[in-house]
């Protein structure tokens, strides 16, 4: 089973067969069975016991399960603590896609307010099934699967990331218009040029240059979007003090033209 990335992610839909708002009752349980979906649940209460594969974990209110299709799967609630939880079942379109998300079976700490929302807004949709239903709850299960993607990528990277190298992000954050170079970030720091350029790599997967252009490229093309601004003046703004430079870099990374987002 191949595990995807952010960058397939983008590429897969997911269509809902299944989903359950799962209040619990003492003696809830789900038999032993192979399963013939993905499985990702939300538990925002109580606790329960799952065993995949026969391997037994205790998840309570926070955690996100996620089971791959083809797992074999068992679970039963804790009496004295029954679960209240989201479940949804899922498979990728068109039907078959054997593909994993990059989660772990048990993950915690990223359900937050926003993904809850858009889990009561998906239930309201499913429920009520009015023509359109599914596409309208399609958009919503994929908003919910963006959101809890988003902040797993942030917490293995908050895990990862060396300090240094979040002090040097915050500072491109606040000064990306302004020129910046690898030896004025390396003071700051306090690192050899050579060893914060090989320290920024390692944990953001980019070179400095890349990582800056790519930051100031999509800070342009927002301002461009909005108008009011011509393509000189956004070159500026973000950074760039050579527009046929801008424009090369520009059409690198998105693919076309600053003056094709213009309104």
């Amino acid at each position: 089973m191949r595990v995807l990335n952010m960058e397939q992610l983008q590429y897969k839909v997911p269509g809902v067969v299944h989903f359950v708002d799962r209040k619990c009752f003492p003696e809830w349980k789900i038999e032993k069975d192979v399963i013939p979906f993905h499985d990702l649940t939300f538990v925002v209460e109580g606790k329960s016991n799952y065993y995949v594969n026969g391997v037994q974990y205790t998840v309570e209110a926070g955690d996100v399960i996620y089971i791959p299709l083809g797992s074999e799967r068992e679970a039963h609630t804790l009496k004295e603590s029954p679960m209240h939880s989201y479940a949804f079942n899922f498979n990728w379109l068109p039907a078959g896609s054997p593909d994993a998300l990059p989660l772990e079976i048990v993950t915690k700490n990223i359900i937050t307010s926003d993904i809850v929302n858009y889990i009561r807004q998906f239930k309201h949709v499913w429920m009520r099934r009015q023509l359109g239903y599914i596409m309208q709850s399609r958009a919503l299960f994929m908003m919910i699967m963006h959101q809890v993607m988003t902040n797993f990528y942030r917490q293995e990277a908050a895990i990862r990331s060396d300090k240094r190298i979040n002090q040097v992000l915050d500072y491109i954050m606040e000064h990306y218009s302004e020129e910046l170079d690898l030896s004025k970030m390396a003071e700051i720091v306090k690192l050899h040029p050579v060893y914060l350029g090989k320290l920024f790599k390692s944990n953001t997967g980019s070179s400095f240059k890349q990582y800056l252009n790519q930051l100031r490229v999509n800070q342009a093309e927002m301002l461009l979007s909005t108008g009011g601004f011509s393509v000189t003046e956004v070159a500026e703004r973000c950074g760039f003090h050579d527009i046929s430079y801008f424009s090369k870099v520009f059409k690198a990374i998105k693919g076309y033209s600053p003056s094709s987002v213009c309104k």
